[in-house]
């Protein structure tokens, strides 16, 4: 691995205490007896703004229906899936499914296009409809669920399985953490911003001639807010995976565990204003900058300019000076061919206080594999040093 230091950053605000006593002395930050397991990350930094309990398992009730989601997106992105394409609901899932809990009221025959069930799934939490689409677009619940683990472990959530489409209780066979979920989210909208903004955060869905409102604690309350999915069950309690929108920050939040659905509520709203209001926003580099280069062996070019995809921005706990420390870092010297756009390096940013953030770097341009013509040109500018 090798790591090149760039310039070190110092922004500077009103001396005072470290981000661990800022964090403690908000009160908007949920407590342990109230929301045992909690996260905030900025996903446009890369950081984790605060967390609680991040990697332990927990059951996700209804908020496995966004990893459902996740699956129909990436089939339809694959062309395995057709928004437009129509599925009907089996007697046998319309008489075990059709009133049991949260549903979009499927009637006996439906046929429905899967637009509808992923809005019904993401709007109102439809159990019905996350049956019919795993049944439709798989064959089988079964088969379904080892879509879900296949695209889970694609996303690195380590600390997740998957046993039905829409989280209903199965004596603790589906389970999640709060980092997965976090990482679930960034890729739903990173991978599938259309999709995204099409079926997440719907203030209500209207199917059968009946209108029901989206429960989503932030919709509506919280200004940039949109959606992803709460849950609930008795063996879960109450859960909730959100994120909001503020110009070029967004910020996914993971709460779970929670006694009262009021509870959660309350400190959703309250623990997101908190990740925008108790920092700092510094802007690194523009989006598309050249931020390093990295070298490069057997190529028709001995380096390569890397640079962002994003704005790179960072957060500062209010109150402090911060020297922030920023790195490249990347397995060299990469091997060509190297395709333009390609992720191949990573910029670190330490920030004192808070946990490492990460951001992936892409190939500036296309570095061919070298001819022979390349191969002499590198081997003199190598002897050359």
């Amino acid at each position: 691995m090798i790591a090149l230091a760039l310039a070190a950053v110092a922004l500077c605000v009103a001396p005072a205490g470290t981000a661990q006593e800022s964090r403690r002395a908000s009160p908007a930050i949920p407590p342990e007896s109230e929301v045992p397991i909690a996260l905030m990350v900025d996903i446009s930094s890369g950081q984790v703004l605060h967390e609680r309990n991040a990697r332990r398992r927990f059951v996700p009730a209804s908020i496995t229906k966004a990893m459902s989601a996740y699956v129909a997106f990436e089939l339809i992105e694959e062309g395995r899936l057709d928004p437009a394409q129509v599925m009907t609901i089996r007697p046998d899932t319309w008489r075990e499914w059709h009133s049991k809990g949260s549903t979009m009221w499927l009637p006996a025959d439906a046929r429905v296009r899967v637009d509808d069930l992923l809005m019904g799934l993401m709007t109102v939490s439809a159990n019905d409809g996350a049956i019919v689409l795993a049944e439709g677009a798989a064959g089988s619940v079964e088969g379904w669920a080892a879509l879900m683990n296949e695209k889970a472990r694609e996303l690195g959530m380590t600390d997740s399985h998957f046993a039905n489409p829409n989280g209903w209780m199965d004596e603790g066979r589906t389970f999640t953490s709060a980092r997965d979920l976090a990482l679930l989210a960034e890729a739903m909208i990173r991978r599938h911003p259309e999709k995204f903004r099409r079926y997440i955060g719907n203030a209500n869905f209207t199917y059968n001639d009946i209108t029901q409102r989206n429960h989503d604690p932030l919709i509506g309350r919280v200004r940039g807010a949109d959606g992803i999915k709460t849950g609930f069950t008795n063996e879960a309690g109450f859960g909730f995976l959100g994120t909001v929108k503020r110009g070029s920050q967004r910020l996914v939040l993971v709460t779970a565990g929670v006694d009262r659905g009021d509870v959660r509520d309350g400190w959703a709203r309250r623990y997101v204003q908190w990740g925008f209001s108790a920092f700092e926003r510094r802007r690194l580099f523009e989006k598309g900058a050249v931020v390093g280069e990295a070298r490069v062996q057997g190529g028709s070019a001995r380096r390569i300019a890397l640079v962002t995809d994003r704005p790179v921005e960072i957060s500062i706990p209010r109150g402090r000076e911060a020297d922030i420390s920023v790195k490249v870092l990347y397995d060299g010297p990469l091997r060509a061919p190297l395709v333009s756009g390609s992720a191949i390096a990573t910029l670190q940013i330490d920030v004192p206080g808070m946990d490492t953030a990460r951001i992936p770097l892409l190939a500036a341009e296309t570095v061919k594999p070298a001819g022979p013509i390349d191969r002499i040109v590198n081997a003199f500018a190598g002897w050359l040093g």
